[in-house]
């Protein structure tokens, strides 16, 4: 299922947002005194000893407030929690137990999902002992932490991570290229996964947002067999007005998480916009293969200049992924819609070629030959060699003199020039570096 889920929830103002930060060690969530600070669902990576998660935070659930705002927010933390794979409810050790924290807790008994109650705001030994007064809500042992002074956060991961369901290793799930269709609501998604199938497998719709869950759609073509994953459409969060969609995207992100190849379909009447970016930029992230398809091509006037045009436009948008190969397609006509399945197979081979050390330290000899390492405050980079390590991503290790001498810009040349010689198209690389006094 990809990565598992795991929501904060709990009634306003107790500190949901503070352990949301203290969890994915970065200042991502607003922080303030006042209830009801957090708006739009916040959701990252959370990272504890080699495992990861998706960490959502929610607003503040008040049962009495019945105005419009506060019934979203109910219904934002109700979906949450139906995602979640585990839920964290937070509640303020220094006020002690409350009313509303029963009313909470009561709600998540009924859920029927693993609960830890997550005691905040507790700074001393004193207060993990009244703490305990959080055990009759009947959700098990409460666990006191300090987000604010990172006070037990290690035993709080330790035990998420023992409630999470085990990890699947993909080489479990069906054999085949996994393929993920994502992008914005309304780009022609489940369109093209009907066009590649040949028959109406999943609902099509002009009203974004109709596609709700990611589906799996087995497709067998030439002897090779596709796992089709059609999503719901990712739109930035202020544009994200319904509920639903908000946590579309966490079920999209585990779709990324899940797939070999990520087709990034966008739209030839609207461009490349900043939502595609950071689509793109979370495929990145994530290690997979990656796609560019422009769809609708058919609904563009054109000349001899066009399609160039679109291209130098889209390399503009997309210079951070400039190794994924682009299509022009049409869902509606089918035009080259057989090139994503072929592209989507050649970038999966890509992703799994290996290069022996020997040819890698020969070649590397060949790129430092031609453009030194650089150098700072008279002291140079030395490369001693290189292995790669892994695939899907393709991973390298270089064993260096002194990591911190490994600028960007060279870490950029030698990705280009590995690029150079043998492809990789359609996957990022990663280039670590290792000094000689580390294990």
């Amino acid at each position: 299922m990809g990565k598992p889920v795991v929501a904060i929830v709990g009634r306003p103002n107790v500190g949901k947002s503070s352990l949301f930060n203290r969890l994915i060690e970065r200042r991502l969530a607003i922080v303030e005194a006042e209830p009801g600070i957090t708006r739009d669902r916040l959701y990252h990576d959370c990272t504890w000893l080699g495992r990861t998660c998706i960490l959502v935070d929610t607003g503040g659930i008040d049962f009495k407030d019945e105005d419009d705002f506060a019934a979203s927010v109910r219904r934002q933390a109700q979906i949450a929690i139906d995602e979640a794979d585990l839920v964290l409810m937070a509640v303020d050790g220094q006020a002690g137990l409350q009313e509303l924290d029963r009313e909470v807790g009561e709600l998540l008994r009924r859920q029927k999902k693993p609960v830890l109650v997550v005691v905040n705001k507790v700074d001393n030994v004193q207060m993990e002992i009244d703490a305990l007064e959080f055990y009759s809500l009947g959700l098990g042992d409460p666990v006191p932490v300090s987000a604010l002074h990172n006070r037990n956060i290690g035993d709080l991961l330790d035990q998420m991570m023992e409630q999470l369901p085990p990890q699947q290793d993909l080489a479990e799930e069906e054999e085949g290229i996994r393929v993920a269709i994502v992008g914005r609501p309304n780009v022609g998604k489940s369109s093209l996964v009907n066009k590649l199938l040949g028959q109406e497998r999943t609902i099509v719709s002009d009203i974004a947002g109709t596609t709700r869950e990611s589906i799996d759609i087995i497709l067998e073509k030439d002897g090779r067999r596709f796992i089709l994953v059609d999503t719901a459409g990712m739109r930035r969060r202020s544009k994200v007005d319904k509920p639903v969609e908000r946590y579309g995207v966490i079920r999209t992100l585990r779709a990324i998480d899940r797939c070999d190849v990520a087709v990034l379909l966008m739209d030839a009447t609207e461009a490349a916009t900043d939502q595609d970016a950071k689509i793109a930029s979370y495929i990145h992230e994530a290690g997979k293969g990656l796609i560019l398809a422009v769809n609708k091509w058919d609904l563009v006037i054109k000349d001899h200049r066009t399609m160039k045009e679109f291209e130098d436009m889209i390399r503009g948008a997309f210079a951070f992924v400039s190794y994924a190969p682009l299509v022009f397609i049409s869902a509606q006509t089918g035009q080259r819609v057989h090139e994503v399945l072929e592209v989507a197979e050649y970038v999966t081979e890509q992703a799994s070629l290996r290069i022996t050390t020997g040819r890698l330290n020969d070649l590397l000899n060949e790129i430092v030959e031609r453009v030194q390492p650089p150098s700072k405050k008279g002291k140079r980079l030395r490369i001693y060699y290189a292995v790669q390590v892994g695939v899907k991503p393709p991973k390298f290790l270089f064993h260096v003199n002194d990591p911190q001498l490994m600028h960007f810009s060279y870490a950029r040349y030698l990705e280009n020039q590995l690029r150079e010689a043998y492809g990789y198209h359609g996957v990022p690389l990663i280039i670590q570096t290792r000094g000689r006094a580390e294990p």
